[in-house]
């Protein structure tokens, strides 16, 4: 039994509106925006977090060039998940975190993936 949010009446299960003061039964509303708007703060951080990986790579690849060897790899493989979708996976996020940037492996652990 569902009960409304304004008047606190009992509500039947597919009940749209509500009888006793007609406001409009949001549960099924908060529920997609709660979930579009953690989808689009995912995003968010994987785009910053590909952003401190570009950045890392070129501080890197002033210093020595073997480090690019790592980060290119890593940050197109990081554009290549965020852009398709895919779960990144815990030891990427990890790697780095301890061979290419620190801020966008912290980033990257932070960011809660869409499955």
């Amino acid at each position: 039994m569902k009960y409304c949010q304004s008047c606190g009446n009992k509500l039947d299960d597919d009940a749209l509106f509500c009888q006793n003061c007609g406001a409009k039964n949001g549960t099924e509303q908060n529920k997609t925006l709660n979930e579009t708007s953690s989808g689009n703060q995912a995003d968010t951080l994987g785009l910053i977090a590909f952003v401190f990986m570009i950045l890392a790579t070129i501080a890197l690849g002033c210093m020595t060039l073997i480090a690019l060897i790592w980060c290119i790899p890593m940050t197109i493989h990081l554009n290549r998940k965020l852009k398709s979708g895919e779960p990144i996976g815990i030891g990427f996020k990890v790697c780095t975190l301890l061979f290419v940037s620190l801020i966008a492996g912290i980033l990257l652990l932070c960011r809660q993936e869409n499955e």
